[in-house]
């Protein structure tokens, strides 16, 4: 079975370090990503690299949020989250009304604004709504895991674990981008990452054979098992 195309991200911020962050996460979270520092390129993006999905400021030079909202929706049948430090209920109430689906307030939490996208990612049908990897089926909405028909009751650490793995399943992820991507910070004892993972992989082996995989020195990686593996 071919592993299907991912889901396309623009990212609009001008503040430089936002936009590199934002990028590496969502790249990371297995989107396709393009970013660019303000919205006079929107409109050629929209037709060439054709996005799921626009992350917007919406304090921009030129043009800002707001109009750039209606150009995405004359243009495209794009989702939009708003990035904003303006986050009172008039500013929320006139966003919806142009076509925001979800909105992030500044200062924000990378983890936060990903499980946003991908949210608004399945609600527009552009990523699936759960997650197989072989007998393992994973709802993040739902928050369900279920291995060869029976729940795996999990931690929500365990899940978030799980979740970020199988978004990058058959690639093997180093201990800092777990430490990244599931706690939100880069450097602490690796013995987190190791703790969790045999925690989650003692839950996961107890309905069938290992999916859960240690690649020394490398990190870690979720993938079926191979045939003739034992349960």
């Amino acid at each position: 079975m071919s592993t299907p195309a991912p889901a396309r991200v623009l990212v609009v911020e001008d503040d430089a370090a936002i936009r590199s962050s934002v990028t590496q996460a969502l790249v990371a979270a297995g989107l396709e990503v393009r970013a660019l520092p303000d919205g006079e390129e929107l409109e050629a993006e929209l037709a060439g690299f054709r996005p799921a999905l626009v992350v917007l400021d919406w304090m921009l030079p030129g043009r800002q949020g707001p109009h750039l909202v209606e150009l995405v929706r004359a243009r495209s049948g794009a989702g939009v989250v708003m990035l904003t430090a303006r986050d009172a209920v008039e500013d929320r109430l006139r966003g919806f009304e142009v076509g925001v689906d979800d909105y992030v307030a500044k200062p924000f939490v990378t983890e936060e604004l990903v499980a946003r996208v991908r949210a608004v990612l399945r609600r527009l049908g552009a990523v699936p709504t759960s997650v197989q990897v072989a007998d393992l089926r994973i709802d993040p909405d739902a928050g369900l895991v279920e291995r060869a028909g029976s729940p795996v009751s999990l931690t929500a650490t365990e899940f978030r674990l799980l979740c970020f793995l199988a978004d990058h399943r058959d690639k093997v992820m180093s201990s800092a981008q777990i430490l990244t991507q599931v706690w939100g910070y880069g450097e602490y004892a690796d013995n987190l990452v190791q703790v969790h993972v045999s925690a989650l992989r003692r839950k996961l082996e107890e309905h069938g054979p290992r999916l859960l995989h240690t690649e020394r020195g490398l990190g870690y990686v979720l993938r079926a098992p191979r045939e003739g593996a034992r349960p």
